[in-house]
């Protein structure tokens, strides 16, 4: 009876294919490994680039692509795709075995075979090549075949390297980007030995032997033990979805650095999984008495970083070593500890009146004196009149003279004071005044702190994670996003004593969402300039999709009746598709709005609850735009994306009085808007009432 493995990169595709499609794939798979026998069901096809690879047939329009090795009785299902589709891979694609590690390879040789004549035409003029001080033998040394050797004796700078990533075997790929960095041969051999879970390679490596390399590549493929381990691999695969990691991925997770490092990308591009991996990673690499944070801004989104967390590290002694918690209870607990007294957090909303109050003689609102507060004395850990007379107020429009900064710094002063008295604290303050702590006391309370979405964290709190572990290899990890920067924190890590420079990776490839997706909501975010965590503008012109499918869908109605009417049936369309009810999304500008689509959904019959509540409750998932951050569904619809509440003008300081932070209030409404959009896999459905956002492409 046959052997089957199936690629964990196709595991991600299931979830993403039509429910019938789906089903034949379950019955093809299942035929296979319990009533074919020696691969007689596999076509043959004439004109492939690998003799070795089959094609399964799963509908009329649909082919898996299976390579089946000359020897022994091992199949690996690499992928099902459309016919066409399928038919172009096996033309263009060629399998080997690593001859240094003995992992299982995959080429484009029909497109490495175009860019050798490119890279060929560009050497001619180059005196100087990017490999010339590493001889053929130590690449060969590194797993570096005689093919790829000859295009790495044409590369001329480290973009051609980038550009060959999709083309070349990625075990390759990954020793020629670690000597391109400056590793040494043996420091290389450590990194690629590790990047690919084995501990060390086997003593001889036969080249022919696919099999044996399928089995050494246990980040490639899973084996199929049974029609029970079929079955479950092919009804979990959104749980490996969410924590399986790609080669890129594993290559940024998976090492060493000598100090903070820092993973941006694009949404779906597996910065969040890259930073789960990366827990994983010192959780079995470390074991000390100071435990390893994993953080972020929400509540919410801690709760999801900790469910899968416990997908990923089945080691109950490894997972007690991480305490996944976001910033804002960690800066609780300290400050409480150190007062003895329990500081009460309140939200803006609840402060004002307070500022108001406060501020009444010094000519500005509470609102803007809350924020000055906030944004540029907090922000800045200014501690004296005269810091904040000298302090630069970038992001902060309407000039202020000397005299109005005294009457600012006074108003500060009397509501800050008032605060104390009543044991008030923003959550803001509560950080910055961890951090003190920490710093005076030279508490270091984690050996390690991973930072998710660490684009929306104001600047105090970036000097509470600085204050949290002591300064030191592997010490901080921050995955994140400016694009998706939905609060407006603008912040340089540099200033703050936390420099990413060097170790510092992008990623460009988004497994979430469909190129369909993609194309439309990098539309929604407009052409303002963006600038990194790093200080070095960041882009999307590179982010893109290996996934297709269907475009969005936006439309417009009447009046809101109308639009939520038409909700309801899309989403009992989803369901009626078998689409299940956690794995559909829906989100509003407003808690009003998104608490009426609730109302609207369970009228309907339809089961609905929060963005927020546990994995295991059942219903459509509806909230509010920010709740979406961090989260994911097969399914997405966002509505009231109308002219009155997208841009939501309360959020929007007017441009009469500050028309420097009006606009990155819109721009942080466009951020909000593409984050909802872009938590779609397979389906984006986009509504609105009356005019449209002036945001909607």
């Amino acid at each position: 009876m046959p052997q089957l493995a199936i690629d964990k990169d196709f595991l991600q595709r299931y979830a993403k294919l039509d429910k019938r499609v789906q089903k034949a794939v379950d019955e093809a798979l299942h035929k296979f490994a319990t009533n074919y026998y020696a691969g007689g069901h596999l076509e043959k096809i004439a004109d492939a680039r690998d003799p070795r690879v089959r094609t399964l047939r799963i509908t009329q329009g649909y082919r898996g692509v299976v390579l089946a090795p000359e020897k022994g009785d091992t199949y690996l299902l690499v992928t099902v795709l459309p016919h066409d589709d399928a038919y172009a891979y096996i033309r263009n694609k060629r399998f080997s075995v690593n001859q240094a590690l003995g992992v299982l390879e995959v080429r484009d040789e029909a497109g490495l075979e175009t860019m050798s004549g490119v890279l060929a035409s560009v050497a001619e003029t180059t005196e100087t090549r990017l490999f010339d001080h590493v001889p053929d033998k130590h690449l060969l040394q590194l797993g570096v075949d005689q093919q790829v050797l000859s295009i790495v004796r044409l590369l001329t700078d480290e973009a051609h390297l980038d550009a060959l990533e999709a083309l070349l075997p990625q075990a390759q790929h990954n020793a020629l980007v670690a000597l391109a960095s400056g590793m040494t041969v043996e420091e290389a051999w450590e990194q690629l030995s590790r990047d690919l879970a084995e501990e060390s390679a086997p003593e001889q490596v036969d080249p022919d032997d696919l099999t044996a390399a399928i089995r050494r590549s246990p980040d490639r493929a899973v084996f199929v033990e049974g029609p029970e381990s079929l079955r479950e691999l092919l009804e979990a695969p959104f749980d490996l979805w969410r924590v399986f990691l790609h080669p890129q991925q594993r290559r940024i997770a998976y090492r060493d650095y000598n100090g903070p490092a820092m993973v941006t990308g694009g949404a779906g591009t597996g910065k969040t999984v890259t930073a789960l991996h990366r827990v994983a990673h010192l959780a079995a690499r470390y074991d000390s008495g100071r435990p390893i944070l994993l953080t972020t801004f929400t509540k919410s989104l801690d709760a999801a970083l900790r469910a899968q967390l416990e997908l990923l590290v089945k080691d109950p002694g490894q997972r007690d070593r991480v305490d996944v918690r976001n910033l804002d209870k960690v800066a609780y607990q300290v400050v409480a500890e150190d007062r003895g007294t329990d500081p009460k957090p309140c939200r803006a909303t609840v402060l004002e009146p307070l500022w108001d109050e406060a501020g009444a003689d010094s000519g500005f609102s509470g609102a803007f004196l809350l924020t000055e507060w906030e944004q540029v004395i907090l922000a800045q850990n200014l501690r004296t009149e005269r810091d904040y007379l000298e302090a630069p107020r970038r992001g902060r429009g309407g000039r202020l003279g000397p005299d109005q900064r005294r009457r600012v710094w006074r108003a500060v002063l009397a509501a800050t004071g008032r605060m104390a008295e009543s044991n008030l604290w923003s959550f803001t303050q509560i950080a910055a005044e961890a951090a003190d702590i920490l710093d005076r006391t030279g508490q270091r309370r984690y050996r390690h702190v991973v930072v998710d979405e660490a684009q929306d964290l104001h600047p105090a709190k970036w000097r509470l994670v600085r204050a949290l572990v002591a300064e030191g290899p592997d010490d901080l990890f921050l995955a994140g996003d400016p694009h998706q920067r939905i609060y407006d924190h603008r912040v340089s890590l540099n200033s703050l004593g936390i420099s990413v420079r060097g170790r510092s990776r992008r990623l460009t490839v988004s497994y979430r969402s469909t190129q369909e997706i993609l194309s439309w909501a990098v539309r929604v975010l407009g052409a303002a300039p963006v600038t990194g965590l790093d200080d070095l503008a960041d882009g999307l012109d590179s982010y893109t999709s290996p996934l297709h499918g269907r475009r969005p869908v936006v439309r417009g109605f009447a009046d809101r009746g109308a639009e939520l009417d038409a909700l309801v049936d899309q989403v009992e369309e989803w369901l009626t598709q078998g689409v299940e009810a956690a794995s559909i999304g829906i989100a509003a500008r407003t808690r009003l709005l998104s608490d009426e689509v609730a109302e609207r959904l369970r009228e309907a019959g339809v089961d609905c609850c929060s963005l927020t509540d546990r994995p295991g409750v059942p219903g459509v998932r509806v909230g509010t735009m920010h709740g979406m951050k961090g989260l994911e569904f097969r399914c997405v619809a966002v509505v009231g994306v109308d002219a009155d509440l997208v841009p939501y003008t309360a959020q929007v300081t007017d441009r009469a009085e500050d028309p420097v932070a009006h606009g990155h209030d819109l721009q942080r409404e466009r951020n909000l808007l593409f984050v909802s959009c872009t938590r779609a896999r397979d389906a984006l459905y986009v509504s609105y009432s009356g005019e449209p956002s002036p945001f909607l492409p």
